[in-house]
């Protein structure tokens, strides 16, 4: 298959079989007029680059990680972003673990403990956020509410101690000097101080414990918030820990327990009869700023957002539980923020990550709020004269939004005034007597992922399409998945460009090799090409762990294989995805996925910011499909190929790639993302697991062709699917010993 280029002697076309056959013979007279002085004489296979040299791909240079630049381009109008705040939503809930939502289960709350002020109260909380799964904190309420009061969840963040933080009287009286406290509690427990004054304002406040802070410590601070180093007895296929490969092939992270215990802190919230469900918000610093703005992305429910000294398109979080597989790539913490949008929200910046926010991300939060009508819906307090904080300026910032916009009615400027800070005793939930501290450790963590797992496998089994209903969700809950999991739907052609390199007439067909080059993602692709002298239409990608070299047998022909297609007129497409073929600089595959240079072992450094190599290769081959499909040519029909340990690959871009992959063949292995023990493993693709495994991707191939080898029982339901498509005929299941010939007699039909 050849495309005219700027530096050909002679523009080339390829005749479509659509065309009268005396065409034909026209087109080869004119190759063979412009080709007669090829310039690789048979044996040697042709290069696409200089020898010694990689393609020029960007993706060769230094991964993302969380410190990167992460900038937020407003959309030009609303269709434009209702589109792209679907994807971004959807990616938020997938990697966290949320897609489709856990079902919920009763919170069994229970409120206990009451202590009295002259102006209001504190109450001890717990419930279940999953079974037997706790969620802690304090309820601060007005002494007196006339109906209903508005809510303010407040998590903490990573403050010393959470909940229970304490900065000590010489640090409040530090503060105190700078302007940055009023008075020595406040100064001591900034998180206390404005629970309370918000009480005072009329709010009922909950003020929640993060996982492994103060009374929540089945899962340990360590795990949560200091995970470094692997543990090979929680790395198992089954009764895994979090941060295992097992546990991130599954979307399961400390950052998803976390944010789906947000939500359900809104349930426990709209469950009190002295709430107004239709008005509460969320403020939190630091930690507590990312809890703040991704509950808000989420959840409408959310009426005003406060996320303090953390929207930034500077470092996006540092711990551990700010950090999902997934969840930042090709996004970030601004983008998040604009989620918001319509809705209020209020952010703050300092001497920290968010320096710059006045002159980078706020200005475009500015204009996306103003294209949705909402320009005053949006504010930046910013004082970095201050260092990483939620002092007294920020607070009262804080609470004048809040008052405005919750509609509190209270007389401003709003002042803080002294209280009686709270010692641990009077706010820890657990007591020996009658509230016992729940179960935690390695044995509970993992009977909390099984059911985080069991209750997933749960909804999607029965998900399991029967109807062209059912198909409908089916697609919108795995197909969405699926989606987000890859991350790259198909290119849009105008991106897409084509440099030959070389060519040589080979007797009854061309050897072609150029360079296909994604000008969007600046990615540039080495390919080869074998066009039949009588060529009838049709191309097949030829997927390989070897790349491009596989079309070649061992004389530098084509291989046996390849023959039989080319002798039937089908143009063969080889492709070095990446880090193959003339990617090495030795020629040898890599063992391991790259990394970013954090030194913790957790997955989400990595892969939080950047897509898996396994997805990478994925995007390879939804390039090489639009290349092919938008040839001038206008190929009739285009295959895929995906044998001899490929098939994974083409599993995927077939799931993407709809009606412009004609048809494919795929051969399994019975490939299982769940059992890749290794998170640099080129295999390992987070969440890959979690929606059906690999017979999930191949099942939304239907309703288009698909020939498949290496599933046996398990293709069950792939069959449901393209019953459910009305597409049965399309699927021929394969169980035989000789995979490859068998996949090309069907091609040739």
């Amino acid at each position: 298959m050849l495309r005219r280029h700027r530096y050909a002697r002679t523009q080339i076309k390829c005749v479509s079989d659509t065309r009268p056959r005396q065409n034909a013979t026209l087109y080869a007279c004119l190759l063979m007029v412009t080709l007669a002085s090829g310039i690789s004489a048979a044996g040697e296979p042709l290069k696409a680059l200089p020898a010694g040299t990689q393609p020029d791909d960007q993706r060769l240079q230094p991964l993302l990680d969380l410190n990167g630049y992460f900038p937020f381009e407003p959309s030009a109008g609303t269709r434009e972003w209702n589109h792209r705040a679907e994807q971004v939503r959807r990616r938020i809930l997938v990697s966290q673990g949320l897609w489709p939502m856990p079902r919920k289960t009763p919170l069994n709350a229970v409120i206990h403990g009451k202590l009295e002020r002259n102006t209001y109260t504190v109450e001890k909380v717990y419930f279940e956020s999953f079974p037997g799964f706790y969620v802690t904190g304090n309820l601060y309420r007005p002494r007196t509410i006339s109906g209903q009061a508005p809510a303010v969840l407040c998590p903490h963040g990573h403050w010393a101690n959470g909940r229970f933080h304490d900065k000590g009287a010489e640090q409040a009286l530090a503060e105190i000097k700078r302007g940055e406290e009023q008075f020595p509690d406040s100064g001591r427990s900034h998180l206390q101080a404005r629970c309370v004054t918000l009480a005072r304002m009329g709010c009922v406040v909950f003020h929640y414990d993060m996982i492994g802070y103060a009374d929540s410590t089945q899962i340990s601070f360590d795990l949560a918030h200091r995970f470094a180093v692997q543990r090979p007895h929680m790395n198992r296929p089954s009764g895994w820990g979090l941060f295992s490969p097992q546990a991130e092939s599954h979307l399961q992270s400390v950052m998803g327990l976390q944010t789906y215990n947000s939500l359900r802190a809104v349930d426990f919230l709209q469950s009190l009869p002295d709430v107004d469900a239709e008005r509460i918000a969320v403020t939190g610093a630091s930690g507590g700023g990312t809890q703040s703005f991704i509950l808000a992305a989420i959840d409408p429910r959310i009426k005003v957002s406060v996320p303090a000294v953390m929207v930034s398109t500077a470092m996006q979080g540092g711990c551990t539980c700010e950090n999902a597989c997934g969840l930042r790539v090709g996004t970030g913490n601004v983008e998040f923020a604009a989620l918001v949008a319509p809705r209020p929200q209020a952010l703050t910046a300092a001497n920290d990550w968010t320096l710059e926010m006045k002159t980078k991300g706020f200005p475009q939060l500015q204009q996306h709020y103003r294209m949705l009508g909402a320009g005053k819906q949006i504010y930046l307090h910013s004082r970095v004269e201050f260092g990483h904080n939620y002092n007294l300026p920020s607070r009262l910032a804080m609470y004048h939004w809040l008052n405005t916009h919750l509609q509190l009615g209270v007389h401003e400027p709003i002042v803080e005034t002294d209280f009686q800070r709270l010692t641990t005793a009077e706010m820890t939930v657990w007591n020996e007597a009658n509230h016992p501290q729940p179960e935690g450790g390695e044995a509970f963590e993992q009977k909390l992922l099984q059911s985080w797992h069991d209750d997933s496998q749960h909804q999607l089994a029965a998900l399991t399409p029967s109807d062209a209903v059912g198909w409908k969700s089916y697609r919108h809950v795995v197909g969405g998945a699926v989606a987000t999991i890859i991350g790259r739907e198909l290119p849009d052609a105008k991106h897409i460009s084509y440099e030959r390199t070389t060519k040589a007439d080979r007797g009854s067909y061309i050897e072609i090799v150029g360079r296909v080059r994604n000008r969007l993602h600046q990615e540039e692709l080495p390919v080869a090409f074998f066009h039949p002298k009588n060529w009838d239409g049709r191309v097949v990608i030829w997927s390989d762990p070897s790349g491009k070299q596989a079309l070649y047998g061992p004389n530098g022909e084509p291989r046996d294989n390849v023959n039989r297609l080319l002798s039937a007129g089908m143009s063969i497409v080889g492709v070095d995805l990446l880090q193959q073929g003339e990617f090495l600089n030795d020629g040898k595959p890599h063992q391991r996925a790259r990394k970013v240079a954090n030194p913790r072992e957790a997955a989400a450094y990595t892969f939080g910011y950047n897509h898996a190599l396994f997805a990478k290769r994925v995007h390879d081959l939804l390039t090489m499909i639009v290349f092919v499909r938008n040839h001038e040519e206008h190929p009739k029909a285009v295959y895929l190929v995906g044998l001899n340990g490929a098939g994974p690959w083409v599993a995927a871009a077939r799931a993407q790639a709809g009606s412009q992959v004609t048809r494919a063949a795929i051969d399994s292995q019975k490939f299982r993302f769940g059992q890749v023990a290794g998170l640099l493993d080129p295999a390992f693709l987070p969440g890959g697991a979690k929606y059906g495994d690999l017979p999930g991707f191949l099942s939304l191939s239907a309703p288009h062709a698909l020939w498949l080898c290496g599933e046996g029982p398990s293709s069950r339901l792939i069959q449901a699917s393209y019953a459910a498509a009305d597409a049965e005929d399309a699927l021929t299941l394969y169980n035989g010993t000789t995979p490859t010939r068998a996949a090309i007699d069907w091609l040739l039909r």
